[in-house]
């Protein structure tokens, strides 16, 4: 019988909400040796993911658009919305400001394959496994499943 994301899955994931001051994530992250954590509002409800990538612009910082002037207006090469959304997550001080709103998820009774694929196809590291009420239950990290394809081999 095929496995499903509920027999792989790390259940009752660590789990940080939006005010959590982004230092203390960070601490969290570096101490367990983990590359994201969902995102959870005071209900349990997911809110998003903050992850190592969402953290590198507090490194990296970001740099404003291209323009060029034409007849005194200005014409940006590149959208500023974008820049906006990366200048605020550069300057963030709380989960909530730099975290990925948009986080991609998955359900427990799905197939353990459909999980990889969906992994793959969206270069993800991590799924957070919700219920009906889009409560986190669990992680699905890639080295669960790299984990359950070695279990196979023995």
């Amino acid at each position: 019988m095929p496995k499903t994301v509920a027999d792989v899955m790390s259940r009752d994931p660590i789990v940080v909400r939006p005010e959590t001051p982004l230092k203390e994530a960070i601490q969290i992250l570096a101490e367990r040796h983990i590359s994201g954590l969902p995102v959870v509002e005071q209900t349990g409800k997911l809110v998003g993911v903050i992850s190592e990538t969402d953290l590198m612009w507090q490194e990296k910082g970001v740099t404003p658009p291209a323009y060029i002037m034409f007849l005194d207006s200005v014409i940006y090469l590149q959208n500023p919305a974008t820049f906006e959304r990366d200048l605020h997550k550069s300057l963030g001080q709380t989960v909530g400001e730099v975290m990925t709103q948009d986080a991609i998820t998955i359900t427990e009774e799905k197939p353990l394959r459909e999980a990889a694929a969906l992994m793959h196809e969206r270069n993800v590291r991590r799924l957070p496994v919700i219920d009906k009420n889009a409560q986190v239950i669990g992680i699905l990290t890639r080295g669960d499943i790299v984990r359950a394809m070695a279990s196979e081999v023995d």
